[in-house]
């Protein structure tokens, strides 16, 4: 077999193969001679049919099959000859398909990239640190007293925080639109539900009062008609009611499984559960430095095939995490993305082959317990992770994502970042691990 390679990038080769008809022609005899024992064929005994009828009846189907065998295993077996990482399927065209010919076709592929791990001295990794004071602590209770708020009716004029209830008909150059009017629909004003000029409409306004608007609608809103649109609005005011907050008082703190009501106990769970997520929070943005600086690092080309099989695992997590319809959205929304993601798996998994990291069993057993140890019944969730074998791979990956950033902390430059509790947990997000948790009803 004659094999030459041409390279035709960083990561693109073109190779030609050439297979000796002998190859072929034996192979192709060797499997007729084989059927002939098996064939049954009207007016010949069961394994009496001569050759060159079983050749006449089944040999152009055998042909295929073996070329189209040959095919692969030619190519994995040039490959090798040539010490060739393939990363995904080749594109192979045949150039001579002839019975009684040498098979010569071309396959064109990719190879995985030459990766050098960089100087990991010359990285600076943020670590950011902060102190839960009793502020925060404070900060959270008003938190959870809001979100056990009830709403109580007032006869005074609509004020931000406020809930209304409304009726609003609108109309864009003088035509009605899909979702232009509504009866008795509620909102808080400034909880952003809404396009802040729609809400903003109702401040000051009474109930029974009247008024007509003008919205504009952002260049990005969802519904394409609507983009960059001014739309005129009446509206009305039904009702106005202004939320009353709980009494911190026993009864609201055995809510949230504090069995003593007291709020010395209280104080002490919310802040247990806000330095938990304040732990995770630091180590994900740790992690998460030392993958940004690992990614900037190191410039190196992805093979197409492994961003295509990354895109589909993006989609399902996208899938997975929202109501809206992604499958018709276009690959190119998810490539910068997709190959991020394989970028990085290729310089880690360099960095574990050419450091010799291995999993270590203790640190999966740690991380396990420790997971365990937030569920009522930790026992039965280490045997659920223990006896299957799926979800017991996403601890080990974990671990070793840990080992890596332990592996780069070691030599990196750390710049230090002292912050407060809210700037670093982003208060705009919504953090429930950071409550007790409620007793089920």
């Amino acid at each position: 077999m004659q094999v030459s390679v041409e390279s035709t990038g960083n990561i693109g080769r073109k190779m030609s193969v050439s297979v000796p008809t002998e190859r072929i022609d034996g192979e192709v005899e060797k499997r007729l001679k084989d059927m002939r024992g098996r064939v049954k064929l009207d007016g010949f005994r069961p394994g009496k049919v001569p050759l060159s009828v079983v050749s006449q009846q089944y040999g152009d189907s055998i042909y295929q099959e073996v070329i189209s065998d040959t095919f692969q295993s030619t190519f994995y077996e040039a490959v090798n000859q040539e010490d060739l990482r393939v990363a995904g399927f080749p594109s192979i065209d045949p150039d001579v398909l002839e019975p009684g010919k040498d098979l010569k076709y071309t396959a064109t592929f990719e190879i995985y990239p030459s990766i050098e791990v960089g100087d990991m001295s010359s990285l600076e990794v943020a670590r950011s640190t902060a102190t839960i004071v009793d502020a925060d602590v404070d900060k959270m209770i008003v938190t959870l007293s809001e979100q056990q708020k009830a709403w109580k009716d007032v006869e005074r004029a609509a004020e931000k925080g406020d809930l209304v209830i409304v009726d609003f008909d609108g109309n864009l150059d003088g035509e009605s639109f899909n979702g232009s009017t509504a009866k008795d629909f509620s909102f808080e004003i400034g909880a952003a539900k809404t396009l802040s000029n729609f809400e903003e409409g109702f401040l000051a306004m009474t109930a029974g009062e009247e008024k007509e608007i003008d919205v504009e609608f952002p260049d990005d809103y969802p519904a394409a008609e609507l983009q960059g649109k001014k739309v005129q609005f009446q509206l009305k005011l039904n009702t106005v009611r202004e939320a009353v907050l709980p009494e911190i008082n026993e009864d609201f703190i055995k809510k949230f499984g504090v069995e003593d009501g007291t709020e010395e106990s209280f104080r002490a769970e919310i802040k247990s559960n806000m330095e938990r997520e304040l732990s995770q929070t630091i180590k994900a943005r740790l992690k998460q430095s030392v993958m940004d600086g690992l990614h900037e690092m190191h410039d190196i080309d992805v093979p197409t095939s492994l961003v295509t099989e990354e895109i589909k695992h993006v989609r399902d997590e996208m899938s997975g995490n929202t109501e809206a319809d992604i499958s018709t959205l276009p690959d190119e929304l998810f490539v910068e993305q997709a190959s991020r993601r394989v970028r990085l798996g290729l310089i880690v998994g360099e960095i574990i082959t050419s450091n010799g990291l291995k999993k270590d069993q203790q640190k999966v057993a740690d991380m396990l317990q420790s997971i365990s140890s937030t569920y009522e019944d930790p026992a039965a969730l280490i045997k659920y992770y223990q006896e299957n074998e799926t979800a017991m791979q996403t601890i080990e990956a974990a671990v070793m994502e840990e080992m890596i950033v332990d592996w780069v902390l070691a030599q990196a430059q750390i710049k230090e970042q002292t912050m407060s509790f809210s700037e670093l947990m982003s208060p705009d997000e919504k953090k429930p691990d950071s409550e007790p948790e409620k007793e089920q009803a």
